[in-house]
Parts: C-alpha cells; sequence; structure tokens
C-alpha cells in the first residue's frame, strides 16, 4: 500500500527522497514481493505507538503513556516474533520519550511492569501462533471449525418413519472438545451407528478424537458391516497408535425388520429395552479393545427391537467410578435409565446424562435409539 503511495509523489519529491538513505532502504524493503499482512499491520501498530507517544505530553486525559498496551497485545495477535520485536522496540522508545517529556513520575515503575508483562504474553501468544502457522485470532476460529465437525458427525441421520434416536455428548470440564465421539450412516433401510471411547478425557484426548472420526466415518457404510471394527483396528496399527487405547460399539439395524447386530471392541455392553415386559437386558457382545492386537475377534450378538422396544449404547464415562465396580455402575445406569419409559425416550436421555455424569470429571456420550 505504501510503495504505491510513493509512486503517486511527484518525481522531484521522489528524486529527494532517492538521496535519503533509509528512505531507499524503507522503499526496498516494501518492493520485495507483495506487502504482506505482516507488514501492513507493524506498520499501522508503529504508527499509533508514535500517535500516542506524540500527543500524550499535550493530553495525558486522552493519551496517556499506558496506552501502548493496547499495541503490544495487537502486535501478539497480529504480528510474527521478528516483526513483534521491531514494535517492542519502538514500544521502548516512545515510553522513553513521554518519561522525559511529561516527567518519570508519570511514567512510573507500575506503567512499565505493566507493558513489560504485557510484552511478555504478546511474544508467547505470537510465538505460539506462528509455530502452527496463523495469526489473529485464526487460530481459535479454525478450532471452532474443528469442533462443529465433529459435532456434525455425532448427529444422527434422518430415520424413516417409526423409528426414532437421541445423542447426547458432554465432554468433561464443560470443554468443546472430547475423547468420546460417534459416526452414523443411514440409506433408508439399514443403520450403521459406531460409538467410539478415546483414552483421556477432555482437550487432550479431543485431538485424537477429531482425527479418528473422520478416518471412522469413511469407513462405516462403505465396507461390509462384519469389517468395520476390524478394518478400524487395522487403521490404528498403520497409525502405529501409542497414545493411548480406543474403545467402540458398532449397531447395524436393518429398520424394516427390526433385527440388528451390536459388536463391541472393549466397550461397555449395549443394553436392550424390551417395551413388553419393561426390563433393560445388558448384551453379552464382547470384544478386544482396539489398536492393542493386529487381527482382533469379537464375539457379535444379534436381536430383534420390536415396537417399543430400545436400545442404548453409552461411554465408560457414564458407569465408571474410581473404587466401584463396572457392573455396579451399570446397574445404576439402567436403574436411573427407568425414568426415561414414562417420561419418553428423548425427554429423558438427556436427563439421564446429566444425573450419571453429575459426580465424575470424564467424558461421556449416549445414543439411544427406540422403535416408535
Amino acid at each position: 500500500m505504501l510503495s504505491r503511495l510513493v509512486h503517486l509523489l511527484p518525481p522531484g519529491v521522489r528524486a529527494f527522497l532517492r538521496r535519503i538513505p533509509i528512505f531507499v532502504r524503507l522503499y526496498q524493503w516494501l518492493q520485495r514481493g507483495q506487502l504482506t499482512r505482516d507488514r501492513n499491520a507493524l506498520i499501522g501498530l508503529v504508527a499509533m505507538t508514535v500517535a500516542i507517544a506524540v500527543s500524550a505530553p499535550a493530553s495525558q486525559t486522552w493519551f496517556s503513556p499506558s496506552a501502548v498496551v493496547l499495541t503490544v497485545l495487537a502486535g501478539g495477535l497480529l504480528l510474527r516474533v521478528r516483526s513483534l520485536a521491531v514494535l517492542l522496540g519502538v514500544v521502548g522508545a516512545a515510553l522513553l520519550y513521554d518519561a522525559i517529556a511529561v516527567g518519570f513520575r508519570k511514567v512510573g515503575p507500575g506503567v512499565i511492569a505493566t507493558i513489560v508483562i504485557t510484552a511478555v504474553l504478546a511474544v508467547v501468544l505470537a510465538r505460539s501462533r506462528q509455530q502452527i502457522g496463523v495469526k489473529g485470532l485464526r487460530g481459535e476460529w479454525m478450532l471452532l471449525e474443528l469442533r462443529n465437525r465433529l459435532r456434525r458427525h455425532g448427529e444422527m441421520p434422518k430415520l424413516p418413519k417409526g423409528w426414532d434416536a437421541k445423542v447426547v455428548l458432554l465432554q468433561a470440564g464443560g470443554s468443546s472438545f472430547g475423547g468420546d465421539f460417534v459416526v452414523s450412516v443411514c440409506d433408508g433401510k439399514k443403520l450403521e451407528v459406531a460409538l467410539v471411547d478415546v483414552s483421556g478425557k477432555g482437550v487432550d484426548a479431543g485431538t485424537r478424537a477429531l482425527m479418528l472420526s473422520g478416518a471412522f466415518g469413511g469407513l462405516l457404510g462403505s465396507i461390509e458391516p462384519d469389517r468395520f471394527l476390524p478394518a478400524c483396528n487395522d487403521y490404528l496399527h498403520r497409525q502405529r497408535w501409542d497414545e493411548g487405547f480406543v474403545t467402540a460399539v458398532h449397531l447395524t439395524i436393518d429398520l424394516p425388520t427390526g433385527e440388528y447386530v451390536v459388536e463391541s471392541a472393549g466397550h461397555p455392553p449395549a443394553v436392550q429395552f424390551d417395551g413388553g415386559s419393561g426390563t433393560w437386558r445388558v448384551s453379552s457382545a464382547k470384544g478386544i479393545v482396539l489398536g492393542v492386537v493386529p487381527h482382533m475377534s469379537s464375539e457379535p450378538e444379534c436381536g430383534l427391537l420390536r415396537r417399543g422396544d430400545a436400545l442404548l449404547l453409552y461411554t465408560d464415562g457414564l458407569v465408571e467410578a474410581p473404587g466401584r465396580d463396572l457392573d455396579a455402575g451399570i446397574d445404576r445406569l439402567l436403574g436411573e435409565a427407568e425414568r426415561l419409559v414414562p417420561s419418553g425416550f428423548r425427554e429423558g436421555a438427556e436427563e439421564l446424562v446429566a444425573e450419571m455424569a453429575a459426580s465424575r470429571d470424564d467424558d461421556c456420550a449416549l445414543v439411544l435409539i427406540w422403535r416408535k
């Protein structure tokens, strides 16, 4: 932008400026490739810092020397580390000028300490953003987009008449990212759902969950259902997965008939609600945790969902607790699930997760599918 303004100057003025070395070097710097946003931001923040420094002696009410902290913060968001160092040098010179012009009492140790601490934080911020190649708030927008993609993966597809489902995900500590995720696909006649639990919780497990949700979502519906969990296991082995383990439960439902097959890979057992008797039955499907052995094996279970029946899939965050047996946690979950029947599955699913997760600091997920 500034290089374009130079070309608008009269030829005589440009010839005069070429005789001044500092302007020649500035012009050459601006001409090195296209003017980047980093340079524009640096020039703007330097100009703002100089304006504050020059105006402070005239009116400290509107232009306090401490106002340069705003340019330091903006520099941490917008500039690279090298450009930020230039800005901090200008800020230091501006403070020295104001200290001489308005007196050292006005620019006291408190103001200097505040600006120094802010400068350190700005350098740390700029360095972390430079390492991942983003500036400003773009990194937060990228994380927001990744979070939204993960949530869209967890949305249940539209089911035909006579079927309904509810997915509830609750991350540990109120985080937007967690290690539990759901992928599903439905072609109108067959529904496939996989509930996956990555070891760890919160943001630590969220990055791995983001990677696996895309991979597992691509496998689901693209291969035969009985090959889904082995294919996921093969994928983890190809990635040389050494950051914990992954459990999963895979459900396939033939929607016209209600027949289903559930497979487990080290996951807490699914449970079926029998609408006729009003009881919950724990599934016997079991298998080996994903990514542990090269060739996994599982023992699937087949069943039938009639009108009024339901299937409940969940992660260990709902049933595990330190010092308590897993079976005791499942019994408590089924006891709380009894409240789903009077109030309806859709309304009671979120209440069930909130009740079971109230005393835990772990990621929780629940998938409830029922036939009307």
